[in-house]
Parts: C-alpha cells; sequence; structure tokens
C-alpha cells in the first residue's frame, strides 16, 4: 500500500483558507496514497491565548467543516485521510484527530497528553487506545506529545496495530529519533505529519520543525520531509511486515514480553 503524510504551514484563525490548502495540496500531489496523515489543528494552527478563542475555532467531529473537507479530500483520493482538529463536544474541548474513510465513515480520537498551555486550552482525551480499521489494515491513532509516553505506542501495537498515525506540531527536537524507537520496540510503521512555520500571537510565538516522516518496523526512516516548506511524501509499505514480531528466530516479541513482571503495563 502507498502511505504518506502532508506538511504544510497553517495559517492561525483561517480555517476556510487551511482547508482550502488541505485539499488543494492532497488533490495535486497525494493521488495515488492509500492513507494520507495531516498535521495536528491543521485547520486552526496550534498557539491559542485563551480557551474562549479555542472555542471559537472549535468544531463538531460530524458534519462540520473539517469533516467536510476530509470527506472530499478521502473520496477523491479513494484513501483513508487524518487530520489534527480542535473538536467541541457540547462544552467539552478536544484536541482531535479525524479519520475519514473514501466511504464517508469516521473515527475520533481525542489526544490522551496535553502539552504545555493546551492543559488550558483542552480536556486531556477519554478515547481508548484501541486500533481502527482503515486503509484495508490496522490504525493506531496518537497525536504529538502522546510520543514522549511509549504506554500509548505500545498497547494500540498489544492490540493490533500495524501503522502508528501520529498528526503532530513539533516544536522539541526528539520525537523524530524517538519515533524510530517506538517501531523498533514495538515492530510496527509510524507516520508522523507535523507542520512548518511560525505562530506568532501578539509577544508570543512558536516555531514548528517540519521533518514529517515515515518509519519501518525495523526503526529505518523510509522518509522524511525538510524542516521548511510544504511537503507531501509517499512510500509504499507493506504493513504485514508489522504483524510478524519474529526478532530473531529464538525472540518472538509478542511472546517473550515478561508480562509476569510488568503489572498494569502487561497490555
Amino acid at each position: 500500500m502507498q502511505v504518506g503524510y502532508l506538511q504544510f504551514c497553517p495559517s492561525f484563525g483561517e480555517t476556510e483558507r487551511n482547508l482550502e490548502a488541505m485539499e488543494r495540496i492532497a488533490t495535486e500531489h497525494a493521488r495515488g496514497v492509500d492513507l494520507l496523515v495531516l498535521p495536528e489543528l491543521a485547520t486552526s494552527g496550534y498557539l491559542f491565548l485563551s480557551r474562549d478563542e479555542v472555542h471559537r475555532y472549535a468544531e463538531p467531529a460530524a458534519g462540520g467543516p473539517t469533516h467536510r473537507c476530509l470527506e472530499k479530500i478521502a473520496r477523491d483520493l479513494g484513501a483513508a485521510v487524518i487530520s489534527g482538529f480542535a473538536e467541541r463536544a457540547g462544552e467539552r474541548l478536544y484536541n482531535s484527530a479525524l479519520l475519514l474513510r473514501p466511504d464517508g465513515s469516521s473515527h475520533v480520537y481525542r489526544k490522551a497528553q496535553l502539552f504545555l498551555d493546551e492543559k488550558d486550552w483542552f480536556e486531556a482525551g477519554d478515547s481508548p487506545l484501541e486500533p481502527v480499521a482503515a486503509a484495508g489494515t490496522d490504525l493506531g491513532l496518537m497525536i504529538c506529545f502522546d510520543w514522549y509516553y511509549p504506554e500509548v505506542a505500545r498497547l494500540l501495537s498489544l492490540r493490533g496495530a500495524r501503522i502508528l498515525c501520529h498528526p503532530s506540531n513539533l516544536v522539541l527536537p526528539h520525537c523524530p529519533e524517538a519515533m524510530r524507537t517506538r517501531c523498533l520496540e514495538n515492530r510496527v510503521y509510524a507516520i508522523t505529519a507535523n507542520r512548518t512555520g511560525t505562530d506568532r500571537r501578539g509577544d508570543r510565538s512558536l516555531s514548528f520543525i517540519g521533518s514529517s516522516q515515515v518509519v519501518g518496523p525495523d526503526g529505518r526512516v523510509l522518509l522524511r520531509a525538510p524542516s521548511e516548506g510544504t511537503h507531501v511524501g509517499i512510500v509504499e509499505i507493506d504493513p504485514e511486515r508489522a504483524a510478524d514480531k519474529n526478532l530473531t528466530g529464538r525472540n518472538v516479541w509478542t511472546e517473550d514480553r515478561r508480562s509476569d513482571l510488568f503489572g498494569g503495563l502487561s497490555g
């Protein structure tokens, strides 16, 4: 199958402009892909100044502008498409990722591990760490800072995920290399879709590191974007490789784990 990322620089607060850019870039550069991952909060930008501001740009998961845009992209490409967005569920606000399949069906994941001021803007996610069927395989959804907690990738992998789909707004330099470890220690693929550019809001700013990537079950980087600029990366993978947990012929990842010693980490 063909999988990839769409890296770009969202404009803060300009939802319509961001959605138009997502659709245009995907339509022009991602033809033939089976699974496409876009950045965290791709429709709104990242650097909110208040919870009230998040509420202004947040939208329902079903039927909102992001849902309609991703539905069209998924249908036009014949692919599963995942993007981050600010979700409003009643009065609760979540940093979420929305998955759309070509048939119009969808799934929402809400970020578990909130970073810095996200704790003031969003509720911690309540989504179970369970794989989702799409693009003919099993996907594990996680968002940005979820990478820092190895339990997230571990539980998704133990429960059958073959590809970790990782919309991100990375500002720290460690994640791209750490995701290689997440893949190696769980024998899965990972697609990290990061953004570029800088959000400037008054006297505050955050710059993002780009470097979106696809990593294989052996920890090898199959494709990595530059640190700046728009970039669509697509690579062919075999998700069946992620079903093979045999490490050495005498060490099988799923069989050798000492879950009797791990207590609550047994999965």
